[in-house]
């Protein structure tokens, strides 16, 4: 009998990020195959990633088009997946997250009754319209896989209080930390300006566009107007809908410093070097913490609210008052920075990925 066959789908930076422990424990793992899919949401983003890890996709769908449409891409997504599912024939498909992609993953493995792993499965809001539309994408894949690999207690409990089999729900920790393992260790910190304090943002969320985005961008010229000592690095996001909105408020300004996207151990080089983060990254909250960096989070909600709980994330939404006060207390306390600044982190001990294939093998191989 052959080995089983685990089509490993990946389509955003996040993903490929989050993904990439996984698929290198299952390709090191002598009684698995591994194919690896992009669907490639993310076209340059996801490749930057990708590089990193060493990873070579075997199919690349490339379904990237410039500001794309959610119902268009979610079509060419579906049948383009399925044309793969029916060629390959996987035993398995494993994806993570909440985008797109992981939901059409979902739902096309349904349609083939193909049990579906869900990587950090059970992240919830409790709103469908914030995120959007991330929450109805992690809600729907959950009830569609065989497999729910949670990243902490909580999100087991949400999958349980959704009436979902226990037997089937697996708390693994978040791979999120495992690949910051592999690559922070030998990462130097980005250099700062000597006596300059720099403040990393990212923001980019769908339900930002347009005034919350606006208030965001008053709050980072508001806070380099008070503190000579600050500078801002902003990587932006190659959406329109961002980069015109983030290069006309604060394109040319002084002590503010606009990017494209880093690649992935840049970025673990500036969040290093960082004084605090600013985020609407799932991923950087999760990040942060681990590298004992404060992360005010720009949202009205999280669906990570274990970093919050433990005092090293705090929600200051989008409002630039809200914002502003927020990194003030920071900047000004020492007390309140060190209190956040502890490098303790809910999301596991960079072990996920391995209790994932752990699950696996015993499904496939039960006599190992």
């Amino acid at each position: 009998m052959s080995a089983p066959l685990f089509l490993c789908v990946v389509g955003t930076r996040p993903e490929a990020i989050k993904m990439a422990p996984v698929i290198r424990a299952l390709q090191q793992a002598p009684w698995a195959r591994v194919r690896v899919l992009a669907t490639a949401q993310h076209r340059d983003l996801l490749d930057q990633v990708l590089q990193t890890f060493g990873i070579v996709p075997d199919v690349d769908l490339d379904l990237m088009q410039p500001n794309q449409d959610l119902t268009a891409l979610t079509a060419r997504m579906l049948t383009t997946l399925d044309r793969v599912l029916q060629q390959e024939q996987p035993q398995a498909v494993i994806a993570q997250g909440d985008t797109t992609t992981v939901m059409v993953a979902a739902l096309a493995s349904f349609y083939r009754q193909i049990p579906f792993g869900h990587v950090e499965a059970g992240l919830r809001t409790g709103d469908l319209r914030n995120p959007f539309p991330e929450e109805m994408n992690r809600i729907l894949a959950g009830h569609l896989a065989h497999w729910h690999f949670a990243p902490t207690p909580r999100a087991r409990d949400n999958l349980l209080r959704e009436n979902l089999d226990p037997a089937r729900v697996h708390v693994t920790g978040n791979t999120v930390i495992d690949a910051l393992h592999t690559v922070a260790a030998s990462t130097m910190a980005r250099p700062v300006n000597p006596g300059h304090r720099m403040i990393l943002v990212t923001a980019h969320r769908r339900e930002s566009f347009g005034a919350p985005l606006e208030q965001i961008c008053q709050a980072l010229l508001q806070l380099t107007e008070t503190y000579p000592d600050v500078e801002i690095l902003y990587p932006v996001h190659p959406n329109p809908n961002v980069r015109q909105t983030v290069a006309a408020w604060l394109g040319g300004r002084p002590r503010i410093q606009l990017c494209d996207p880093l690649d992935y151990v840049p970025f673990i080089a500036a969040m290093k070097a960082a004084t605090l983060i600013l985020t609407d990254s799932g991923g950087v909250q999760e990040e942060a913490p681990a590298l004992a960096k404060p992360v005010l989070v720009l949202r009205e909600e999280t669906e990570r609210p274990e970093a919050v709980e433990a005092g090293v994330a705090a929600l200051v939404g989008t409002r630039r008052e809200d914002i502003v006060q927020g990194v003030r207390r920071l900047l000004d306390s020492p007390e309140a920075y060190r209190d956040m600044a502890r490098g303790s982190s809910p999301y596991g001990d960079g072990q996920a990925a391995q209790r994932i294939v752990t699950v696996l093998r015993n499904h496939f191989v039960p006599c190992s």
